[in-house]
This record gives C-alpha cells, structure tokens and sequence, in this order.
C-alpha cells in the first residue's frame, strides 16, 4: 500500500509538471507579455499638434503679414525638431471686417504645409482704415469650420492675431464669450497675440485667451520678426533650385499643375526661407520615410502628393506600372526603357543632392539654436514666431 502511495504522489508531480506548473507560468507571463505590448504601443502613438493661425489682414498688420510669411517655415521647424516628430497640421484663416474686400478666407487644417504656405502668399494688408474688425466670425469658423481632431490627447491651438476688437454691434454673429466656450469644451486652445498698444483691443484679448484656457502675448506692430542667417543658407539655396529641377509631377492634370506651384513657390523664396522649408520636409519625411541601412530614406522636395521621384524612391509606385494618364506630356513621348532610363537618373541625382543637403541642414540648426540663444539673452526674442514657438512649446506633452 505505501508503495502504491508513493508512487501516486510521484505521478502527481510528474502531471504537475508537465501540465500544471507551464499552464501556471503561462498565465504569470501574461501580465508581463501585455505590458511590453502596451510599453510598444504607448512607445508607437506619435504625438499630434494642430494649429490654425487666424490672422488680421486689414492695412495695418501688413509687417505682421510679411513677418508671417517669412516664418511659418521657421515655427513649424521648431515644433518638428523635437523627438519624436510630432505629427503637424497647420490651418489658416485671414479676416477683415463686413465693408472690406472679404469677411474671412479659411483653409482648413492640412499636413501640406506646401499648400498653407502657398495660401498665406496671396494674403495682402488691405483694407481696414477703422476699428473693430470681424474677429468674433474669424475665431467662430476657427472653432467650427476646421475639421480637428476629436481626440483629447491632440494638442488642438488656435492663434488670434491682430491690433483691433471686435465688433459687438453685429446682431448676427456668435459673441467671442460663446465661441471661446464651445472651444474649451471641444479641447480646443485660443491664444491671442496683439500687434501694437490699442488700448481697446489689450482687455478683450486677455479675456479671449483666459476664457479659453489660452496665452496672451503683446509683440511690435511690425510683428517683430528677425531673421536669422547662417553661412550655409547661399549653399542651401543653390541646392534647393537644383533639387526642384529633380520633381516630376504624376497625377491628374490639377495636382501636376499644384506640384508645379510648388516647386516655384519653393525656389522663388529668400534663402532663409528656403533653408527653414527644406528642414521642415527633411524632418518630416526622416520621421515617416522607410530605411536603408537603418537610415531613413529623405528625397523629400515638396511637401504633399505628386512627386513620381519620392513614390519611386519609397517604392510606393513601380518604374514598369506606371499609370499613363498621370504622366507629364514630355514622359508620355518617351520609350517605356527610356522613361525609365530618366526616372532612375532622377532618383539616383536626387540621393545625391539630399545626402549634400542633409549635412548643411545639421550645420544650420546647430548655427540657428546658437545664435537664438544669443538673441534670448540679449532681450531680443519676442518677436511673432518666437512667441507662436514658446507657447507651442510650453503646452505639449
């Protein structure tokens, strides 16, 4: 009998074991396993910013026009450069009164900060001459006519720009109280930034940005803005035209025609200007682009769709598959090997020229940073863009 006892409790064990102890081992791993995934998810989740900057474009505010011109590049370089690169959308709306040439002009939130830029080009200081102007409509659409994220964790900012009040007379316009409120509720920050010292737009200003859980800052008229040049932005420059020179347009004839906009928009503009644009698709397209050698892949020169040379680089398109009708005229008269021959010379230029550009593009921001530190210990950082930047900056996760 103790035999038989003994070896009961020896087949026990042995059952214990074999399928007990692994079934007991595997519910302990779990925990572990579904906390490396959520680590590796929470790791993968990109943050996401969205900006719409709601500008004054009445007569007086045409320093802050150009300024903002100038640095739209420059503000949305800061926000990419940190790591990891935020997703980034930009929206815009200008505004004048009733009796003006427009009321408002809006475009929504987009990630082709290309097309904003290209927007933001055809606004001209006009009109105005008089105070209020219609900010209560502008700030309204900001809130209601962007498509923004619904999600909480988006950092979800708009920016009120201008020197004068609004209009409270107008029977039918939705009252800044309101619209800052439908904001709040909707996650949806309203910063202001004041052009000039008019006495009677300073209170409303700070009552918009603080009922909206937003800044408010005052800068120049003029908007303050100073560029930074460095020794490399001529070098930049030069590569920037001959990179343009590399982008073939693929699509229906409406984008080719956009794409072509772009590419120059792009080498029309100042050096600086160039130099920051460049930076902002380098970081852009290092964040989301596929690796060679661990390295990511930047053939980047347009912001948007459109480039048969990037879909060709990133193996979004095939050489031997390419759709006939989305092909520019000069391609469509080409041999399928010599279209090839000539898309791969593209590609293969491109590389090269991007490779050049990337180093400068290290130089340069190391330069900048320098020489925005200097700028900040001297008292000279307050102007538009290091404004938008610092309180950019200052809310993000």
């Amino acid at each position: 009998m103790g035999k038989f006892i003994e070896y009961a409790n020896a087949k026990r064990i042995v059952i214990m074991k074999k399928f007990i102890l692994p079934f007991a081992i595997a519910l302990a791993v779990l925990p572990l396993q579904a906390d490396k995934k959520d680590k590796k998810t929470a790791k993968k989740e990109k943050e996401k910013i969205e900006v719409c900057f709601v500008l004054d474009t009445t007569g007086s505010m045409g320093g802050l026009i150009e300024g903002a011109k100038q640095k739209i590049w420059s503000i949305a370089n800061e926000i990419l450069a940190s790591k990891p690169t935020p997703d980034l959308k930009i929206g815009l709306i200008g505004y004048r009164d009733r009796k003006d040439a427009y009321v408002t002009k809006t475009y929504d939130l987009s990630e082709d900060i290309d097309d904003i830029y290209a927007k933001l080009m055809k606004f001209q200081a006009q009109g105005g001459g008089d105070t209020p102007e219609s900010v209560n409509q502008a700030i309204h659409e900001a809130v209601t006519k962007m498509k923004w994220d619904k999600d909480r964790k988006v950092l979800k900012m708009i920016f009120l720009v201008g020197d004068a009040p609004p209009h409270m007379d107008y029977q039918d316009d939705v009252k800044y109280p309101a619209v800052c409120a439908k904001a709040a509720k909707n996650d949806i920050i309203i910063n202001t930034v004041q052009c000039g010292n008019m006495g009677s737009t300073t209170p409303i200003w700070k009552e918009i940005a603080k009922l909206a859980e937003g800044d408010y800052v005052a800068i120049a008229q003029s908007g303050g803005v100073a560029a930074i040049s460095t020794p490399v932005d001529a070098k930049i420059a030069e590569l920037n035209r001959e990179l343009g020179g590399t982008v073939v347009a693929y699509g229906s004839t409406a984008l080719r025609g956009r794409v072509a906009s772009k590419v120059e928009l792009a080498e029309s503009a100042k050096e600086e200007v160039a130099a920051d644009r460049l930076s902002v698709l380098s970081l852009k397209s290092a964040a989301s682009a596929p690796t060679a050698g661990g390295a990511p892949v930047n053939l980047s020169v347009i912001d948007g769709d459109g480039d048969l040379v990037k879909g060709l680089a990133d193996g979004r398109y095939e050489y031997d598959d390419l759709e006939e009708d989305k092909l520019s005229k000069k391609l469509k008269e080409m041999t399928p090997e010599k279209r090839e021959a000539y898309l791969k010379e593209q590609v293969a230029k491109r590389a090269k020229l991007q490779k050049e550009l990337d180093a400068l593009l290290v130089e340069r921001r190391d330069f900048v940073a320098k020489e925005k530190e200097r700028l900040a210990k001297e008292g000279k950082s307050d102007g538009f863009d290091e404004k938008v930047s610092e309180i950019i900056s200052k809310r993000r996760r």
